[in-house]
C-alpha cells in the first residue's frame, strides 16, 4: 500500500456543464447551499493545521467545476505558499480557463488536468449535456483553454477522455494521436456506474485492453518510462512527444496503489471513491470547536484502515452497483 499523501478537494460541487458521467440528465441533484460549503478559510485551516501535519503533502483541486469557486486563483496561491506543498494541479472541463490560466500558473499552480471527451463539437455537447450556447462555441472555448494552458507552460498537461461506448469510442485513434507532436498525456478512462445507472446499463464499458489494441493495431505501444504513484497505467506511441494513459477501476483493480483521500466541499472527508465508510464530517467539528489537533488523529485512524475499505467494495461485487451521488457530489 502506498503512503496515503495527495487530497483531492472540491472546491464546489456545481458545474457549467452537465456530462452524461458526472451529472445525467434526471439525476436528482440537492446542491450544497453557500452556507454549507468549507469556506477558504476552513479549507485553509484544515489543509495547514489537519492534513499536512498527517503527511499530505500533494494538493488536487476538482469540483464540479473549480473554476467556479469565487477567489480561486488566490486559494492557488495560498496553498502553493505552504512549504510543505510539493505539489499543486487542478482538474477542469477548460470552459473558463484561457482567462485565468496564466494568472493560476503565477499563483502556484503547475499541473492541469482539462476534460476533453470528444474533437467533434456536436459529439462533445452530446456528452456535455448542456444547451444556451452553440455546440462550436463551446468546445472551442475549451480548445481555447487547452491551447492557453499548454502556451502558459502547464506541464504535464493531461487531457481527460472518459470513453462512452456508442458515444466517443469511434475517436481513440484520433485523441490519441495528440500525443505524437506535443507533449500532452492523453488519458482514457473506463466509463462507471456512478449516480448514472440507467445510461451505464444501457451502454456498458469499454476495457482499457481493447483501447491499446486498437492503438497498437495503429501505431504500436510500448509501456513508458514516466510513471507514477496515480491510477494510470502509462503506455507511449513510439516517437511520440507525449504520454498515453489508462485508468481501468473497472477492469483492474488498483486498490493496492491508492495514495488519496477525497474532501467534498461540503466538509466530507471520503477515503475512496467507491465506499464512504468511514467518512469524517470534518466542517461541522471545525465549526463546532473540535480542536484540529483531535481531527488529525481522526484521519490518521482512518489512514490506518484504508486499504480494508478500499478493497471492501471490490470483494462484494459491487462496483457495478448504481450508486445515487453522482460523480460532481462526490468531487471527481
Amino acid at each position: 500500500m502506498n503512503q496515503v499523501d495527495y487530497l483531492r478537494i472540491s472546491l464546489i460541487d456545481r458545474c457549467n456543464f452537465s456530462c452524461q458521467y458526472c451529472m445525467p440528465e434526471g439525476a436528482e441533484l440537492d446542491y450544497i447551499l453557500q452556507q454549507d460549503l468549507l469556506t477558504n478559510a476552513e479549507l485553509l485551516t484544515l489543509i495547514k493545521e489537519v492534513f499536512i501535519p498527517v503527511g499530505f503533502t500533494r494538493f488536487r483541486l476538482t469540483g464540479g467545476e473549480p473554476l467556479l469557486r469565487r477567489g480561486v486563483v488566490e486559494l492557488v496561491e495560498q496553498i502553493a505558499s505552504f512549504p510543505q506543498t510539493k505539489d499543486l494541479s487542478m482538474t477542469t472541463n477548460g470552459f473558463l480557463l484561457a482567462p485565468l490560466a496564466q494568472n493560476l500558473y503565477d499563483a502556484g499552480l503547475k499541473r492541469i488536468n482539462i476534460s476533453l471527451d470528444s474533437l467533434d463539437a456536436d459529439i462533445f455537447n452530446q456528452v456535455i449535456g448542456n444547451k444556451g450556447l452553440t455546440s462550436r462555441l463551446k468546445w472551442e472555448s475549451v480548445w481555447n483553454g487547452i491551447q492557453t494552458a499548454h502556451d502558459v507552460g502547464f506541464d504535464p498537461l493531461k487531457l481527460n477522455v472518459v470513453v462512452i461506448p456508442g458515444v466517443n469510442d469511434h475517436e481513440i485513434l484520433d485523441l490519441a494521436a495528440l500525443t505524437i507532436d506535443k507533449q500532452w498525456h492523453v488519458r482514457f478512462i473506463e466509463f462507471m456506474p456512478i449516480g448514472n445507472g440507467d445510461l451505464f446499463q444501457g451502454k456498458g464499458w469499454i476495457s482499457s485492453a481493447e483501447l491499446r489494441q486498437q492503438i497498437r493495431t495503429k501505431w504500436g505501444l510500448t509501456e513508458s518510462q514516466v510513471c507514477g504513484a496515480g491510477p494510470a497505467d502509462i503506455f507511449r506511441i513510439p516517437g511520440a512527444k507525449g504520454t498515453l494513459g489508462f485508468i481501468s477501476q473497472m477492469s483492474d483493480c488498483f486498490c493496492d496503489r491508492c495514495n488519496r483521500i477525497r474532501l467534498a466541499a461540503d466538509g466530507w472527508l471520503r477515503p475512496c471513491l467507491l465506499n464512504e465508510t468511514g467518512q469524517i464530517d470534518l466542517k461541522t467539528a471545525l465549526r463546532s470547536g473540535v480542536s484540529t489537533t483531535k481531527l488529525q488523529g481522526q484521519i490518521q485512524e482512518l489512514l490506518t484502515v484504508k486499504s480494508e475499505i478500499n478493497f471492501k467494495q471490490r470483494e462484494s461485487g459491487t462496483t457495478t452497483g448504481n450508486y445515487s451521488r453522482t460523480m460532481s457530489q462526490i468531487g471527481g
